[in-house]
């Protein structure tokens, strides 16, 4: 007789060779396995899965949008990253807002709107590697856009936050998700018809190009872009609303600034730890964090560490604590900031960081010293030590992970879609930005724009400096892994600032303990918000550690006696993962979090 030793998990890792697909909701991933069936390839469910993801989740990303892709393709045998973060518009100066009398930029209203970057992206991504047409990844989009998808609990909960404030502030929006007045209730269907409207007409824009499939594509890219979907945004954009400041302003986006830009691809950053080759998008991203962090634990042997013990949280949540430090110092737009990730990386530098992890736990913000940026080291820890405030463990914070959320629904979030198909072609991707929480609904269209430019500080001669036609530093981070060095795992999380930490903990207790997707996904989670959020009002908490309670009395008592500062959050409720392996012998497995009870992995 042979024993089954695999523990206890929530659900069955997935187990299939002709496809899977894994996201934040389950009509994403049905949506996007619909379109497998129907012979496209992963390319085609990913674009698919994720204009489901701007009806159905339209709390954690919206159309107007962005989304970093880490792509393998097996027709060209690379791995790339396709660049959707929209950067800021030309009229995105530093004397224009400082003008303003502000210090820091809102998290809402018009002011931090972006140039909309996730569809290009994945139009790009359906013309240049996809299969099939705009109708095909857009019919599922509009299908519940127009006849309706069942309200999740949350998303009628942040409206009923929110009633008045839209009802008062944000009429337009109020429209949308205020049906006759009244909060749409939780598991009944809702509609938005205006959407659907929109994406009718792009589809009618790209049809009306003739039948050849690319035509199609780059015509529904103009109908976005240079189009109206661009003159109702520009319009819009200079009307005056109320924001997180307090006071109501005109946003700088203009419709000239669609029409001159475009998603982007470019190579991924890598780093190889032991026989794993991991790739992340560029320190416009924090994607460089995660590498890092492997850097800082390089040779450590987290194998003998339990992968639930203290000692196995304390040793990574330290390493990230010192790369995320370095985030804060050295990331930006590559394009604008020369930004030293040779020497960030290299063994030297990590050997000399590993050293200052000891047995308790820094309360300290510890930046490296990187050799001739010393004067720009000097200017981001004066701006952190006067902008970014303080917050004791225990108090609400500002960044939008799940806990937060039940704080304060006035936070968006983020999603996340994986797939492998049958060839070996697989795709990671975090769309987000544009919650309706952001920005006002823009009326003809159904949705708002996005506020991802409240990144950005309002202070000269830094990385993250408010610029002109410069990406903000986000915090979205897809991964693509490799093995034996041939494409083997995508994974990702909603989450923010947590974004890297949940994925790091996904990735370490399957390389090193052996666990398969789903029971490292259904593994107690962790992270620490001990640096500076990304995002408004970039408060930090020194120390700080938060728990699933199903880490236990032991452990948790363990890390406090190491000096963390504990915050014991409930069960299953940290980290919304998904992830796909494909193994050698094109075995495909998927698994995605039971946390929110949403997220789906589907296959066969």
């Amino acid at each position: 007789m042979i024993m089954d030793t695999r523990m206890f998990t929530t659900r069955p890792e997935i187990l299939g060779s002709f496809g899977v697909v894994t996201s934040t909701h389950w009509l994403a991933s049905a949506s996007g396995m619909s379109l497998l069936e129907r012979g496209g390839n992963a390319f085609d469910a990913a674009v698919a899965a994720g204009f489901v993801l701007q009806v159905v989740e339209p709390h954690l990303v919206g159309p107007a949008g962005e989304v970093p892709v880490l792509f393998h393709a097996a027709r060209t045998g690379k791995t790339e990253v396709l660049c959707g973060q929209g950067p800021t518009p030309a009229g995105a100066t530093l004397e224009h807002y400082r003008g303003l009398g502000l210090d820091l930029i809102p998290g809402n209203g018009l002011l931090p709107a972006v140039i909309p970057g996730a569809f290009d992206a994945w139009m790009l991504l359906l013309r240049d590697h996809g299969s099939m047409r705009v109708r095909d990844v857009l019919e599922p989009a509009i299908f519940y856009a127009e006849s309706g998808h069942a309200l999740m609990p949350r998303i009628s909960n942040t409206i009923a936050g929110l009633k008045d404030f839209f009802q008062q502030h944000w009429p337009t929006t109020a429209e949308v998700y205020l049906p006759g007045g009244q909060v749409p209730a939780a598991g009944k269907l809702f509609r938005n018809p205006a959407l659907a409207r929109t994406w009718r007409r792009v589809l009618e824009a790209a049809e009306a190009a003739g039948n050849e499939r690319e035509r199609q594509i780059d015509a529904a890219r103009d109908a976005f872009y240079r189009g109206f979907v661009a003159e109702a945004i520009d319009r819009f954009a200079q009307t005056e609303v109320m924001d997180e400041s307090g006071r109501a302003h005109r946003g700088v986006l203009r419709a000239s600034d669609l029409a001159g830009w475009s998603a982007s691809y470019e190579a991924p950053l890598t780093y190889d730890y032991g026989e794993y080759t991991v790739a992340k998008a560029g320190a416009w991203s924090q994607g460089p964090a995660f590498l890092q962090t492997l850097a800082l634990l390089k040779g450590t042997d987290l194998g003998a560490l339990g992968a639930n013990s203290a000692a196995f949280i304390h040793r990574v949540t330290e390493a990230m604590k010192l790369a995320f430090a370095d985030r804060e110092v050295y990331y930006g737009d590559p394009r604008f900031t020369e930004v030293p990730l040779d020497v960030l990386l290299s063994d030297a530098y990590n050997d000399a960081r590993r050293a200052l992890i000891g047995e308790a736990a820094s309360h300290e913000l510890r930046p490296g010293q990187v050799p001739g940026f010393e004067a720009q080291l000097a200017r981001v820890m004066d701006t952190l030590s006067r902008l970014s405030k303080v917050t004791p463990v225990g108090a609400a914070g500002s960044e939008p992970t799940l806990a937060d959320m039940r704080a304060s629904v006035k936070r968006g979030d983020t999603t996340h879609v994986d797939v492998i198909d049958r060839w070996g072609n697989m795709v990671s991707a975090t769309p987000s930005g544009g919650w309706f929480q952001s920005s006002p609904v823009i009326p003809e269209l159904g949705f708002g724009l996005n506020t991802r430019a409240q990144m950005f500080w309002l202070e000269p001669d830094l990385p993250c400096s408010l610029a002109p036609g410069k990406r903000p530093r986000t915090t979205l981070t897809p991964s693509l892994a490799l093995r034996g060095g041939k494409p083997y795992m995508v994974f990702g999380t909603p989450g923010g600032d947590q974004q890297e930490q949940w994925q790091l903990l996904l990735f370490l207790r399957h390389v090193h303990h052996g666990l398969n997707l789903q029971e490292a996904i259904d593994m107690p989670m962790s992270h620490t918000q001990h640096f500076p959020t990304s995002f408004y009002p970039r408060d930090r908490k020194p120390g700080h550690l938060a728990l699933e309670a199903s880490f236990g009395a032991e452990v948790i008592d363990d890390l406090r006696a190491r000096g963390h500062q504990i915050e014991e959050v409930p069960a299953w409720s940290v980290g919304r993962l998904t992830a796909a392996t494909r193994d050698a012998d094109g075995l495909l497995h998927a698994a995605a979090t039971p946390r929110l009870m949403q997220a789906y992995a589907i296959g066969r």
